[in-house]
């Protein structure tokens, strides 16, 4: 017997927003996944398979550079979907796809998600508007790499990991957060040390809290605000 995908709580913001009919078609293409922290999605240059619409999950997309170095340049939880480049005619990865915050995401073959967007579909349409979107999302970065301090910037990726993962508590490793940001680990830990002594958060055994959520937007730059603003303009919506 078809469920009724609405009675649900289906925790992605494009799913939750298509109309009846159409969420329980897209749904029946879809299977709920457990991702744990840590796993590897996808790989450079490796066949696409999947899409995922992540509901308490977040997945990091890694750009790899010269030296073997990575940098994160998004991150993916409940508003979006990780694997939109598949849709739209690319059939490999161009980054190393891996789980940053554990939990569910609802995953689609590649076949099922093309022949959504073919259909000029209410997802077409939804998916279009994320990645208007992610591509101010990631143009601003580029200025904030440049030209904020790394505490800033520290701050705003805190803000966005407790964003896409729904709460205030999770993982983080200097190490991890160094190589999202392109920056030295010491930078890193200054910059932590500096909002824990503010009292804007805490920090022990690889788990960070935010305790103090507008001190921690204050100590941020403006481009986490913007960010909001981006994606409140294309989708309707705030993720804080």
């Amino acid at each position: 017997m078809p469920r009724d995908f609405h009675a649900i709580a289906v925790g992605n913001h494009l799913l939750d927003g298509l109309p009846t009919a159409e969420q329980g078609r897209v749904m029946a293409s879809c299977e709920l996944v457990q991702l744990p922290g840590g796993a590897v999605i996808d790989m450079p240059g490796t066949p696409l398979r999947y899409v995922y619409f992540p509901s308490t999950s977040a997945i990091a997309s890694l750009l790899p550079m010269d030296g073997g170095h990575m940098i994160e340049v998004s991150l993916t939880g409940f508003e979006g979907l990780y694997g939109a480049a598949a849709g739209r005619g690319s059939g490999l990865s161009s980054v190393r796809a891996q789980v940053h915050v554990p939990g569910l995401a609802w995953r689609m073959p590649v076949a099922s998600f093309r022949k959504s967007l073919a259909a000029r579909s209410s997802l077409a349409g939804m998916v279009d508007r994320y990645l208007t979107a992610v591509i101010a999302q990631l143009g601003r970065a580029a200025g904030c790499n440049r030209f904020h301090r790394v505490e800033q910037r520290v701050a705003r990726w805190l803000l966005m990991t407790a964003d896409r993962g729904r709460s205030p508590t999770f993982a983080m490793t200097h190490e991890l957060v160094a190589a999202a940001l392109g920056v030295r680990r010491v930078g890193v830990t200054n910059a932590a040390g500096h909002l824990q002594r503010l009292k804007l958060i805490s920090y022990g055994r690889g788990v960070v809290a935010i305790v103090n959520r507008k001190g921690l937007e204050l100590a941020s730059c403006g481009c986490y605000r913007a960010d909001l603003d981006a994606y409140s303009l294309a989708l309707g919506t705030r993720r804080a």
